[in-house]
């Protein structure tokens, strides 16, 4: 099972690099993946066989609720294509995420939501790998300024990428009883759709997120 996670994890970044290339603007976001209903995960067993990798609660605050299971963080282009990508306990912070970005990418401007990010963390991405930070301020915050339009409408990118893993990949319907089963199973739903994005494009030159009528 790791064996093909990592051949999957290989033809996902050659497939993305081809739309990547030129790339310098990015969006950092997280999606709840849930592995039962939250009434039930004081009984559920399933993913339990190691304690580093044991699901966990979090709260998801666009939807203003908990959830157990575990995150999909993730990095994509402002065009909607994922750059990288991580699973990780429900209870795991994004900040925590953003710590290992340095170590994937470099020399870009990373648009994240988050809503606390320690002036430290910016600093050190910026230093040590040439990565801008930008969060949208609030209307009320102190120094608030419009973002550019590329910024404020980019958020829709990385919303468009969850919904069709969602809606026509199903990527929150998941019966694995282990945890590398699990993330296996994550990452052949997010390489399929990063293969059809790449058909459309360089195969039959329509619009890269013309998915649903390649998934019906």
């Amino acid at each position: 099972m790791r064996k093909l996670f990592l051949f999957l994890e290989e033809v996902r970044t050659k497939l993305a690099s081809r739309f990547l290339e030129f790339e310098d603007y990015f969006i950092v976001d997280s999606m709840p993946l849930e592995i039962c209903k939250f009434a039930r995960h004081r009984r559920i067993k399933i993913c339990k066989n190691e304690f580093e990798t044991t699901p966990s609660k979090g709260f998801c605050a666009s939807q203003n609720n908990w959830f157990y299971g575990y995150k999909l963080h993730g990095v994509c282009s402002i065009k909607g294509i994922f750059h990288s990508l991580d699973i990780t306990k429900a209870e795991v912070h994004d900040v925590h995420f953003l710590k290992n970005i340095k170590h994937q990418m470099s020399d870009c401007v990373l648009l994240d939501y988050i809503d606390y990010l320690s002036q430290s963390i910016q600093l050190d991405l910026f230093q040590t790998v040439n990565i801008k930070l930008e969060t949208p301020k609030r209307t009320n915050q102190k120094d608030y300024k419009p973002q550019p339009n590329i910024l404020r409408k980019s958020r829709k990118g990385i919303e468009t990428l969850f919904s069709q893993l969602c809606d026509q990949f199903r990527i929150r319907n998941n019966y694995a009883k282990t945890f590398e089963g699990f993330k296996t199973r994550i990452l052949a739903k997010i390489t399929a759709l990063t293969l059809v994005q790449y058909i459309n494009k360089f195969v039959f030159d329509r619009p890269k997120n013309n998915i649903k009528n390649q998934t019906n």
